[in-house]
């Protein structure tokens, strides 16, 4: 593991990682593509040590494989495990990021609204009584066009949503979702100010997990995410970017 390597190279060896990762993503670094070993020593300028790490890294989300008498290969996309934070971000930093952000965005929709469902009916007092006070502080910021504040809000409400949902499954997403709403923000895929509406629902889903209402928590939440991703169509046809196929 990258723990095991001394401070400077694991140092290294992130920067090393980013960039095959994101090299991958991209496509400048095709499937099929063979990578050599001492030529990524050289490339980077890096010991052999950083570079076993970093394909070991690689292997283990489904980017590369060893093959005889082949070497390292690029795989295809469809071995990737796409759930990987650092797979997502490195998405998020390749010309296909608008595809990657649809596809999160469908994938909230399916888990968000029914994480709000089930937070109604097990969320402890305290715990709503907190989620509404986030909200709250959420519309300061958002008005205030406090960009910064307002994602780290933003994260920390989804996250307390998937963690009062009591789903263990549904709370491991909490990386995935805090990687695309921190890659939206830098990648100005959200608005400097953010509309009222987005404002509005955030505070509806936790009022009405906080009054227990189930069916409302869910229907919001589905509102926030369908005005969600109409706020991303919005700015990147804006940016002439696509969503591809």
């Amino acid at each position: 593991m990258a723990a095991q390597l001394a401070p400077v190279e694991a140092g290294l060896h992130a920067r090393v990682l980013d960039r095959l990762g994101t090299a991958i993503c991209d496509g400048e670094l095709a499937p099929g593509s063979v990578l050599n070993i001492d030529d990524l020593v050289d490339r980077y300028a890096v010991s052999r040590s950083v570079v076993r790490e970093v394909l070991r890294v690689l292997a283990s989300i489904g980017f590369i494989e060893t093959r005889r008498r082949v070497g390292v290969m690029i795989r295809p996309s469809e071995h990737w495990n796409v759930f990987d934070p650092q797979v997502i971000r490195w998405r998020l930093a390749s010309a296909g990021r608008i595809v990657q952000l649809r596809s999160i965005t469908e994938l909230r929709t399916a888990v968000e609204p029914h994480a709000a469902w089930l937070a109604a009916s097990r969320v402890g007092h305290d715990e709503a009584s907190d989620l509404v006070g986030l909200a709250a502080k959420m519309w300061a910021a958002g008005k205030a066009g406090d960009e910064e504040r307002f994602l780290q809000l933003d994260i920390e409400f989804h996250r307390r949503i998937l963690v009062a949902s009591g789903n263990e499954m549904f709370v491991r997403l909490q990386d995935l979702i805090a990687e695309v709403l921190t890659g939206r923000h830098q990648h100005h895929l959200m608005p400097h100010h953010p509309h009222e509406q987005a404002l509005q629902l955030h505070a509806e889903v936790a009022q009405a997990i906080q009054r227990r209402d189930g069916d409302r928590a869910r229907r919001a939440m589905v509102q926030l995410m369908e005005q969600a991703f109409d706020e991303m169509s919005s700015i990147w046809e804006q940016t002439g970017e696509t969503a591809g196929a």
